[in-house]
């Protein structure tokens, strides 16, 4: 017994002892990019897995992963958000000389209208100088479609969801459950417009068309941009489509809102084909290297308790935003 003792005390002593020299490495770090470095400093840069083909070859191609909600507020592996991490990916694809094309593997029902703007800007940068070859996995709506348009070559699963081309803004109206607890708002403003949504009053009707023309507005950008890339007659997006509906990735080929239907596979076969490269050349995607801070940040984390199965597309972190504009399709995706 008393042996065990020991033996348990050493290992206490060891796992300390690994944990304060972490610690110190970890600030040490810190302390010397504050320290001994330039004011500014350079951009992350992501590893590289290879994910099939010769390594041996010189000219690959860079398979990026759009998985789930485009927006600001999920945190990111390096970047502040996982926008960032995205931009961050296509840059340094973008930067490198031995990636002959670009992958983006998009499983998303769409996202915020800024972060979705920004990726296709990204895009439609890199499509200058390289092939930009887009896959629509399971989804690919909303603001994972708007993002697509910055490629290349579009091709996604033909039981693919996607379309979904609208904005939507959403708001709260608790007037009736306040009437019913006894509740009142007392607001004070320097404008009539100046607490639009109020949740505790009705809406007017200035506030109703002044929301509606800002959707009316941003549902333009999105409209025009996909009947520009897809090279719609007159410019103008057909009806079909223009009514927000979802359609699957047949039906989108038959709309001419995509290039081919095919596997994942055949995307990656498509990349290298219009990139002229063999049919072996390399795919590598982009992993966040390790860093204690994220190790720290994992550890910090609140552990539920109560373990239970639950299926979403998006993390826990994410949340509508009352009054904030999405191309988002809802009809994937609700969680207030």
């Amino acid at each position: 017994m008393l042996r065990r003792s020991k033996l348990l005390f050493i290992v206490g002593l060891i796992l300390l002892g690994s944990s304060l020299l972490a610690n110190l490495l970890f600030l040490s770090q810190d302390h010397h990019l504050l320290t001994n470095s330039p004011r500014i400093q350079p951009a992350p840069y992501f590893e590289e897995e290879l994910v099939e083909g010769d390594d041996s070859q010189k000219s690959r191609i860079a398979k990026i992963d759009l998985f789930g909600v485009i927006a600001q507020e999920i945190p990111g592996q390096i970047g502040a958000s996982m926008v960032d991490d995205l931009i961050l990916q296509i840059r340094q694809a973008a930067d490198d000389d031995s990636i002959a094309a670009i992958l983006l593997h998009i499983d998303s029902p769409g996202g915020e209208v800024t972060a979705s703007d920004n990726l296709y800007h990204e895009l439609t940068l890199v499509r200058l100088n390289k092939p930009v070859i887009v896959y629509l996995d399971s989804v690919g709506a909303s603001g994972g479609y708007y993002t697509a348009m910055g490629g290349s070559h579009i091709m996604a699963h033909e039981l693919c969801l996607t379309g979904s081309i609208g904005v939507i803004m959403q708001a709260i109206n608790y007037e009736g459950l306040s009437k019913i607890l006894g509740l009142s708002t007392l607001t004070f403003k320097s404008g009539a417009l100046k607490d639009l949504l109020n949740p505790s009053r009705p809406a007017s009707e200035a506030e109703k068309k002044l929301v509606q023309d800002m959707v009316a507005e941003t549902f333009e950008k999105f409209s025009s941009i996909v009947a520009t890339e897809r090279d719609f007659p007159d410019q103008k997006l057909p009806t079909e489509v223009a009514d927000g509906r979802i359609v699957s990735g047949k039906q989108a080929l038959d709309l001419k809102l995509i290039d081919a239907t095919g596997y994942l596979q055949d995307a990656i076969a498509d990349a290298r084909e219009i990139a002229k490269l063999p049919e072996n050349a390399p795919v590598i995607r982009y992993n966040a290297p390790f860093h204690f801070s994220r190790l720290f940040r994992f550890l910090g984390q609140k552990q539920d308790t109560n373990p239970k199965v639950q299926v979403s597309l998006v993390p826990e972190s994410f949340h509508l935003q009352a009054g904030k504009l999405y191309y988002l399709s809802t009809h994937l995706f609700f969680r207030q």
